[in-house]
């Protein structure tokens, strides 16, 4: 007889998720406006979270509410899906649409029951000025799109268009200042003299061995 309280269940559904999209507690509390300590409780089983909660879980995540709240057949044999290839940017060649053959450097390839929906692309993130949150050296997976939330990681293009990088945007009135995440690198405001285009949001980051 299964014995498993809906608090099991969705600890352990939950936990998977985020082992799957390989991210980490925080930024889950985050992205859905939490506190930390929350997503802790759930990921433990501790406590169990409201609906709506878990509908943002599920929109988080892209899957489901019963992805979420309903435990998982143990019996079945997974079958390995089809790969996809998710293009890494590097340099970007000016008047070139952003996922031009001329701006990829490389490959990576993913399970398409992994990826959120979207023009997807990884950029490579370089230097620390995005540290603890996003270490140096690992791939960011970024959902191509113009706009993102206040306080949201962007890819961002800057130098005449031609680079991307990547820092949490922050508004304040019609300013605009990419922010690094480490204290140690100052931000930057976005001016006319200063030009800077959102390209896209960070979705999550892997990093290879």
């Amino acid at each position: 007889m299964n014995n498993k309280s809906q608090r099991q269940i969705f600890a352990e559904n939950l936990k998977r998720l985020i082992e799957r999209r390989k991210i980490d507690q925080k930024e889950l509390a985050r992205a859905i406006g939490v506190s930390d300590q929350s997503v802790s409780n759930w990921v433990r089983g501790d406590k169990y979270p409201r609906i709506d909660k878990v509908q943002l879980i599920a929109d988080y995540f892209q899957v489901n509410k019963s992805d979420l709240l309903e435990e998982r057949v143990s019996n079945m044999i997974p079958v390995a899906p089809q790969t996809v290839p998710v293009p890494v940017l590097g340099t970007i060649a000016c008047g070139e649409p952003i996922l031009a053959e001329e701006n990829v450097t490389e490959y990576i390839y993913e399970s398409p029951d992994q990826l959120p929906s979207g023009n997807l692309f990884y950029l490579k993130a370089k230097g620390t000025s995005m540290e603890p949150t996003i270490p140096d050296g690992s791939y960011v997976l970024v959902r191509e799109q113009p706009e993102v939330e206040n306080g949201a990681i962007a890819a961002v293009l800057v130098n005449g268009d031609t680079e991307a990088t990547l820092k949490r945007i922050k508004r304040q009135g019609d300013m605009v200042i990419l922010m690094p995440d480490n204290p140690n690198y100052s931000p930057f405001i976005i001016t006319p003299d200063n030009p800077a285009r959102i390209i896209g949001q960070a979705i999550q980051f892997t990093q290879k061995l």
